[in-house]
């Protein structure tokens, strides 16, 4: 059996289990310290933030139900956990730590409480990404920076104005001559992190574990030979002058004008909100935003945005009851290694891929993980039997971002990269980071051809496993475009094929030439598209012609493609060019069906009376959301999310307050039930079906006739 987290991931005091004994408690008690001080002293990581949210659950839940145990200075009672990293620099007010909750139920139970403790409604919130760094104060007298100080134990802190001075967004100078105090988060961005490592690497050193402690050891760090890059957002002000009575937002914009950077003025922004249902749409926006920001957040951070409300609320002596973190699924955990495997994809680029016991991440089971590249394996020096740290934010594929290295088995080797290629024994092209085998794409000419020929790409019956490896070993074909040259003579003389068989596998891929832009895309297996990514961008620019000549900013306009997808999206079409330029020469289809080729939209989407014909179209010509969960009859799950797309809809794959519509066939489970509780509209799955065959019959269906 693999190893499970030694701790289930409940992170709600309410729903956590007492520990049964007093020392059971006591010793979890040693464990939440010595993992916070471990954390504020940006030391490798003793604890993954999952494990560390649900053990201190479980500490407050024996609290509760037996506080004759409770030892002084307990976790749950004082600022940073009892981090233990304090200093000599003295906090004008306390730096207080924030209280959480995790989902929507806890959310309401928050801002309800926050009601009834001002005897009536909140005037409104503001909505702030929770940024993953170490909290600092800075103190500015007459426009000059002059003393930068750690949170500390919260009433005191370090003194590291020396190793902040060239921190990004914290200048030295502000815009006016004004005395004021800032706070805010030091953190590392992607890119910086990266560079940190390298730095760090190139010194000597260990890489760093994760941006949160690479930023938190760089601050803290004294007669450092290299200097690693930092950033800085405020989230407060203090002493703000002629900042009287302004709204927490106003205040942050004023220190926008001073020149310090904010929270607000970052990519995630900052929401005002008036109601809860507000709270919840933000919330929702800055999740699908975590993995495009280019750094670390955990959550967002909820204030009352009055200072009236602030006042009246006050604070315990450990967080302020007008504000509260809402935690984000964690995106790091530990796991064990495994197996180190080495992957070559269809264009050839070698890969070594982690295999690590089944551990949940970010809400998915994780079962392996990325190693990036050969020179990144050899820098992170991770090892088969350490324990590592497995990241996954969003969507991203999940990663490996260290090892923790006390821990590591007596006798684990360095990884010994390959030295041939492990698919065809060629020689291997070292001179980018990424290798590659010098065959490229001929290397994976097999996978390539069944990924093309799939169900959910052109859809090639006949053209099997066994078939195409019989027409690579024959020298037939050695990419799609190939297929189409071959005639039944040539194929029926391949083994276990006669002339009947042949002539329907030649008949089936000539057929094939008229599917779709949107399935030429996705069998070309683009990288960092698939199927739904396909059919965003096929709608989008209508034509392969326009697809192509896009440029990266042009395709940062899809939905869902950042500046790295858009720059891998150029580089693949460019890559593949000659193979798309033999599919179109052969005659394949390379426009969208209903959409206007080189301009990115859908017929009808401007024009009311056009749009109105598509049955999944709202009035004003927009899609509605439409989720398909369950079976539909006569079409894969693949091919439900295509019709909803024919029809004139956007497919989502989760269920809100924001779907139009819910289709629910055999096999549907939480998200019908969630649809019913939320009072959505449904609608059975065979009357779908019916709705789109007389849709794709040209009746011109309404919605409402089904």
């Amino acid at each position: 059996m693999p190893a499970q987290p030694e701790i289930a991931p409940v992170v709600d005091a309410a729903h956590a289990e007492p520990f049964r004994t007093a020392d059971d408690y006591r010793a979890a008690i040693d464990r939440v310290r010595a993992a916070a001080a471990a954390y504020y002293a940006g030391a490798d990581l003793a604890m993954d933030d999952a494990t560390y949210d649900a053990l201190l659950a479980r500490v407050t839940a024996t609290e509760g139900a037996q506080p004759g145990w409770v030892v002084a200075g307990s976790p749950t009672g004082v600022v940073a956990a009892g981090g233990g990293v304090t200093g000599d620099v003295a906090h004008s007010t306390p730096m207080l730590s924030l209280a959480n909750v995790f989902d929507e139920d806890e959310l309401r139970a928050w801002a309800t409480r926050l009601d009834r403790v001002l005897g009536r409604p909140a005037a409104g919130y503001t909505v702030e990404p929770k940024i993953d760094g170490m909290a600092i104060a800075a103190r500015y007298a007459e426009g000059r920076l002059v003393r930068v100080a750690t949170r500390g134990d919260g009433r005191a802190g370090e003194d590291v104005t020396a190793q902040a001075r060239a921190v990004a967004g914290l200048p030295a100078e502000l815009a006016r001559p004004v005395t004021v105090e800032v706070r805010g988060e030091v953190f590392m961005t992607d890119d910086d992190f990266a560079r940190a490592n390298e730095l760090r690497t190139a010194h000597g050193g260990q890489p760093f574990a994760n941006p949160r402690n690479a930023a938190a050891g760089t601050l803290r760090a004294q007669d450092r030979a290299y200097l690693a890059p930092l950033s800085f957002l405020a989230y407060a002000v203090h002493d703000l002058p002629g900042g009287e009575g302004l709204t927490h937002s106003a205040a942050m914009a004023a220190v926008a004008e001073l020149g310090v950077a904010t929270t607000g003025g970052s990519a995630a922004g900052m929401a005002v909100c008036a109601t809860v249902e507000e709270l919840l749409d933000a919330i929702a926006r800055l999740g699908a935003l975590r993995d495009k920001l280019g750094f670390d957040i955990d959550g967002v951070v909820i204030k009352a945005d009055s200072p009236a409300d602030r006042d009246a609320a006050g604070s315990s002596s450990r967080a302020p009851r007008w504000a509260v973190a809402y935690k984000f699924p964690a995106d790091t955990r530990t796991s064990r290694l495994t197996a180190i495997e080495v992957q070559v994809g269809r264009t050839g680029v070698i890969t070594p891929v982690a295999v690590i016991e089944p551990v949940q991440v970010g809400g998915v089971v994780v079962t392996s993980a990325t190693l990036h590249n050969f020179d990144d394996l050899v820098r992170r020096d991770v090892r088969v039997g350490d324990t590592v740290f497995v990241r996954r934010a969003g969507e991203v594929i999940p990663e490996i971002t260290g090892a923790k290295l006390d821990e590591r088995p007596e006798g684990a080797e360095p990884f010994a990269a390959p030295l041939l290629c492990p698919r065809c024994g060629g020689d291997i092209d070292r001179t980018q980071k990424r290798w590659r085998c010098v065959q490229g794409r001929a290397c994976g000419a097999a996978e390539s051809l069944a990924y093309f020929a799939a169900r959910d790409s052109m859809d090639i019956e006949g053209l099997g496993d066994k078939v195409i490896r019989a027409l690579v070993a024959a020298d037939l074909v050695t990419d799609p475009a190939d297929l189409y040259d071959l005639d039944a003579e040539t194929v029926s003389r391949l083994e276990r094929l006669g002339r009947t068989s042949a002539a329907k596998l030649i008949a089936n891929i000539q057929g094939s030439k008229a599917q779709p832009l949107s399935r030429v895309l996705t069998g070309l297996g683009v990288r960092m598209t698939g199927r739904s990514m396909s059919r965003r961008l096929a709608r989008h620019f209508g034509s392969m012609e326009a697809l192509c000549a896009a440029t990266v900013e042009q395709l940062q306009e899809v939905a869902a493609v950042g500046p790295e997808r858009a720059a891998t999206i150029a580089a693949e079409l460019a890559d593949l060019a000659p193979v798309i330029a033999k599919l179109a020469a052969r005659g394949v289809n390379m426009v969208e069906p209903g959409v206007t080729p080189f301009a990115g939209r859908v017929v009808g989407a401007d024009d009311p009376a056009g749009a109105a014909r598509l049955p999944l179209r709202k009035g004003d010509g927009s899609p509605m959301t439409v989720v398909v969960t369950g079976s539909v009859p006569g079409l894969t799950r693949n091919e439900g999310n295509e019709a909803v797309e024919r029809l004139g809809g956007k497919s989502s794959g989760s269920v809100s307050q924001r779907t139009d519509l819910v289709v629910i066939g055999d096999g549907a489970g939480a998200k019908a039930a969630k649809a019913e509780q939320l009072g959505l509209r449904i609608m059975p799955a065979d009357r779908f079906a019916a709705l789109l065959a007389a849709h794709d019959a040209g009746a011109g269906p309404a919605l409402e006739e089904f």
